[in-house]
Parts: C-alpha cells; sequence; structure tokens
C-alpha cells in the first residue's frame, strides 16, 4: 500500500512537472496586482546575490523579465529604461531584470542594452515560475529563435526545455505588495519608463 501512495504521489509530482515545461502562452496569467511578491534570491553576472526582501527594504523594486540577449526587442526595451534609469532611481526604486539565460549570458545582455542595472539568473526559472509567466514556444518560434536570432536556448539557459519566460513588468512596494504589472503575451508590448514613473508608489 505504501509503495502504491508513494508512486502516485510520485507520478503526480512528473505529471505536473511535465505539464508546465509544455505550458502554452495562453496559459500564463501572470501575478495580479494586489498579489504579495514571492520572495526570492538570485545572482548577477558577479555571481553577487540579490534578495528582493532586502532590496525592498530600501525602496519599491522594478522587476522587470526578458527572454535573453538574442532578442532584439528585449535589447530596445532594457535600452530604454538605462536610458532613463536616473528617473526611476529619483524615486527611491531599484530596477533588476531577470532571465533564464546562464550567468556567462548576462554580460552580453549588459553589452547589447547598455544596462547598468543588475541582470539576474533565473535558475530553473523558479522566479519566472513563482510569478506564473513561464512557458514553452512553439516549434515554428523555437525554430526562429535558435537559427536566425541564434538564441542557442539550449545550451544558453539551465536546462533543455527552452522554456522562455512572458516579457513582463512587475512594481513591488516596500510592504512586498505588487502594485502595478505590465503583462502581455504579445512579446512586442513592453513596459514604457513614463508608466512606470506613473505608477511608483511614493
Amino acid at each position: 500500500m505504501r509503495t502504491l501512495f508513494l508512486t502516485i504521489i510520485i507520478s503526480f509530482i512528473m505529471t505536473n512537472i511535465h505539464a508546465q515545461e509544455t505550458r502554452s502562452v495562453d496559459e500564463a496569467s501572470g501575478l495580479e496586482a494586489g498579489t504579495v511578491a514571492p520572495d526570492f534570491r538570485a545572482i548577477d553576472a558577479s555571481e553577487k546575490e540579490f534578495h528582493l526582501a532586502s532590496a525592498l527594504e530600501g525602496g519599491p523594486v522594478v522587476m522587470i523579465f526578458y527572454r535573453g540577449h538574442w532578442c532584439p526587442v528585449c535589447n530596445k526595451h532594457l535600452g530604454a529604461i538605462q536610458d532613463s534609469l536616473q528617473l526611476i532611481m529619483d524615486k527611491g526604486a531599484t530596477v533588476v531584470a531577470v532571465s533564464p539565460q546562464n550567468p556567462e549570458y548576462l554580460d552580453k545582455m549588459a553589452e547589447k542594452s547598455g544596462a547598468t542595472f543588475r541582470l539576474l539568473y533565473d535558475e530553473g526559472y523558479a522566479i519566472a515560475n513563482a510569478y506564473d509567466v513561464t512557458f514553452t514556444p512553439e516549434k515554428k518560434e523555437l525554430f526562429v529563435y535558435n537559427t536566425a536570432l541564434n538564441a542557442k536556448l539550449k545550451k544558453s539557459q539551465s536546462d533543455d526545455s527552452q522554456r522562455l519566460p512572458i516579457p513582463a513588468t512587475f512594481i513591488i512596494g516596500r510592504d512586498g505588495v505588487i502594485v502595478w504589472r505590465q503583462f502581455d503575451p504579445n512579446y512586442k508590448n513592453r513596459s514604457s519608463v513614463e508608466v512606470i514613473l506613473a505608477n511608483l508608489p511614493e
């Protein structure tokens, strides 16, 4: 009986893991404003740790999910954030950007976007999963990403599932609650600096 119970539990866990790895873009919803933001720790390109709860002690956090250094839209978006970074910092906020790319690729993103804010490695998609933005692209999309854009997702990420985060932005208040989000399955639609500034808590 015990063996049967353990078999059922293991089967359930493996089924859920597989389902998560093959999730379509339409199945991700993103955490809503008013939700307590999941705490996390992650390393940057220098292997220095970022801790969300600790950062919130100094003010709100603007957290941006991006796909990778191979993504032209991500480069442009993070570049725009960098161009107005001082305006965001003047309001007491910290900006971080999160992707599933291995740490050695974070410097490439910094070079392409000019980002001086911290780029964080989302090992095992733990952060993207917690914020409900993880999905698996369709085969035709993966073909484009891996060939035309040279993403090499199986090599550049922490596993070979080729999952990606929906590019989303969350503003988290000092109390740890999400006060605003930009979430759109269309990867071309991103948060603007103007809207981020307008929604930063005082």
